[in-house]
């Protein structure tokens, strides 16, 4: 029988089946276990004990949660992702579908609220005016779009015609006097500029041909001196053609049809061979028109027709009122959903006339 040279306290093998029982220490005492044949055991210092049963579990524990939340993270992320995703193809964002990149740039309706008439609304009626006309035949109310930021306002001309002077009224409740840069009756459009403005709100002027019957859109203006009154409603018809006087020598009398605040006064239109509202006189001019359901009264002319970008489409410059029609004078009953436009696409293909005064 040979001789175990094996110190005291080391592991035994498997040719040697004693079991292991060194006591253990690991806080300056000596401690008394288990041998690993399930005995109790309790040799001498130096052992090897075995770790505390609960350090790998813990350590085991304390990644799970980590990982855990780490994939819920990144599930929540992924999810969002495509919620947003799906949102913005819903609203119609990320399509690319912007205005025809004209010769004016202003404030256009913010990403979260594209596509509601309120967001329209908030970003689109800074930029709109209410226009007071004092001319021999009495004071008139209109409306107007500003186009720069110093001061330039687009309107109808037959707003401003005979005007012996011009009061312009903002959003804010600010007044200014304009001035008349040009006028171009043969298309019902006129350009006047606030005197000493600056840092104005501004209008986009959007693309007109890319309209479609059945689009939704807004208008904007100061109906019998309501200022910024805002109406939606869609696109009825494309390519009207509609009939205006050019001056105020309409034979109805109504003083170049300006509309008065609160007398009920409309502006006289022809539509397929009929007149409407009042006579329109010897001098007209016809144009291709916008037709819309938004609600338009006296007041509204030169305002602005919106679509949910945010961007000018069109000119309101006239309506139908059946009472008026069946007399030249009388109170008015209101809007039917007969609206007309003049295409944006008339005015930025007029603005250098206009701006140069050749039409005036």
């Amino acid at each position: 029988m040979t001789e175990n040279l094996r110190p005291s306290g080391a592991h035994s093998t498997d040719q040697d089946p004693t079991p292991y029982a060194s006591p253990y220490t690991y806080d300056g005492t000596a401690h008394a276990g288990t041998a690993y044949d399930g005995t109790a055991y309790a040799g001498t210092a130096g052992g090897y004990p075995p770790p505390p049963p609960y350090a790998p579990t813990s350590r085991r524990r304390a990644k799970r949660p980590v990982a855990l939340l780490a994939a819920v993270a990144l599930a929540a992320g992924v999810i969002g992702g495509g919620t947003a995703t799906l949102v913005g193809q819903l609203n119609g964002e990320g399509s690319g579908a912007t205005g025809s990149g004209g010769a004016v740039n202003g404030t256009t309706v913010s990403q979260s609220s594209k596509g509601t008439v309120s967001g329209v609304a908030e970003a689109v009626s800074p930029a709109i005016v209410e226009i007071g006309a004092a001319s021999s035949a009495g004071n008139s109310t209109g409306s107007g779009v500003v186009i720069t930021g110093d001061g330039e306002i687009v309107t109808n001309n037959h707003v401003i015609s005979g005007a012996q002077q011009i009061q312009v009224t903002l959003s804010t409740g600010k007044t200014y006097t304009a001035d008349v840069v040009g006028t171009d009756p043969d298309k019902d459009l006129a350009l006047i500029k606030l005197r000493n403005a600056s840092g104005l709100k501004t209008a986009t002027l959007g693309d007109s041909s890319q309209v479609k019957v059945g689009d939704q859109v807004v208008a904007i203006g100061s109906p019998e001196g309501l200022t910024g009154t805002v109406t939606s409603g869609i696109v009825s018809a494309l390519d009207r053609d509609v009939t205006v006087a050019k001056d105020d020598s309409g034979s109805s009398g109504q003083g170049q049809g300006q509309e008065r605040q609160g007398g009920g006064q409309q502006w006289p239109f022809e539509f397929g061979g009929q007149q409407f509202n009042g006579d329109t006189g010897e001098e007209t001019t016809t144009y291709k028109a916008l037709q819309t359901d938004a609600s338009l009264n006296p007041g509204n002319s030169g305002g602005a027709l919106i679509n949910m970008d945010g961007e000018i489409i069109g000119i309101n410059s006239a309506m139908y009122a059946p009472s008026s029609s069946a007399s030249g004078s009388g109170s008015a009953a209101g809007s039917v959903g007969l609206g007309f436009a003049i295409p944006v696409n008339t005015l930025k293909a007029d603005l250098d006339t206009l701006r140069a005064g050749d039409g005036s």
